[in-house]
């Protein structure tokens, strides 16, 4: 695994990432769902669109993220880890909001089998209000609130002359269909674990990257539902089954999720300096190029 080459002209600016938000189901006043995005010579690439993702992005604008557009008008390209609600609650803001306030090319969104049938459900319960902002005196044109969706497999899945992206699954709970993300661009290499519990893909992906970005569990957190996973998988299957079996709903501690940097190791100081806009809300603590998404 590489990452592109650089402009033949060498002004390739360097890529940015931004924490949109880092919340969790739970409705933190402070934090917004989860969303991250990273820049690369002006363009906008969004991962996951959890409830405040707009606003973030309008948020990030203000503070100089000029890539974002304003009213998020050039987010025009999405990837979906799963189909979890923190994860997609943002999902007809993102379609609705940056074309009210001007995007007028169809929005590219890529995610798990199950997304084309969210976005036929989203464009149909905004049907009235979308015809109407067609047809009424806003005169709205109509290719900037449709979406392209590709559903899909593990592998490359996406391409252009700013980055690779490279999906790869993860294990969440019994969910089907979950994935982490590589990202390479000309300067740096960013791995998005998704939602996970430790999979050996999280590791593989890793090899040479510049920055792991990954959810988890506060220990005290991680302790309660690890709790409750035991009592599930017992009702469940009786006492045959040993409690380290469980995945506690398919995410890690912090203990664990340092465990894993440690074997990826990502890039070191000057990569997060350089990468790193942190705009989210979360309490971030990078160590060797990592960060603890979702640490509450």
């Amino acid at each position: 695994m590489s990452r592109l080459k650089p402009r033949r002209n060498g002004q390739s600016a360097p890529t940015q990432i931004v924490m949109l938000g880092t919340g969790t189901p739970a409705p933190h006043p402070e934090r917004s769902g989860p969303a991250t995005a990273i820049v690369v010579n002006g363009t906008s690439y969004l991962i996951d669109f959890g409830p405040g993702v707009i606003r973030r992005a309008q948020a990030a604008y203000e503070k100089g993220i000029a890539a974002m557009g304003c009213g998020a008008i050039n987010l025009r390209t999405a990837f979906l880890t799963h189909l979890h609600m923190d994860h997609t609650a943002g999902y007809p803001d993102l379609i609705l909001t940056p074309w009210i306030m001007g995007r007028r090319k169809p929005l590219e969104v890529f995610g798990p089998i199950g997304l084309k049938a969210m976005t036929k459900h989203v464009l149909q319960a905004w049907r009235v209000d979308i015809e109407n902002r067609v047809n009424g005196p806003d005169k709205l044109p109509p290719a900037g609130s449709r979406v392209n969706v590709h559903e899909i497999a593990p592998g490359l899945v996406y391409e252009d002359r700013n980055i690779r992206v490279t999906a790869f699954p993860v294990s969440h709970g019994e969910l089907r269909n979950a994935f982490g993300f590589r990202f390479e661009t000309p300067d740096r290499t960013i791995v998005i674990s998704g939602d996970t519990a430790p999979t050996q893909t999280t590791e593989k992906h890793c090899e040479g990257c510049d920055v792991l970005i990954h959810e988890a569990y506060s220990q005290d957190t991680y302790a309660k539902v690890l709790s409750s996973q035991i009592s599930y998988v017992f009702d469940r299957t009786g006492p045959a089954r040993e409690p380290s079996q469980t995945r506690s709903g398919g995410s890690l501690s912090p203990r664990q999720c340092r465990r894993r940097a440690e074997v990826a190791q990502p890039g070191t100081g000057s990569a997060r300096r350089d990468a790193a806009h942190l705009l989210g809300q979360g309490r971030h603590r990078p160590r060797s190029g990592y960060f603890l998404n979702r640490s509450v």
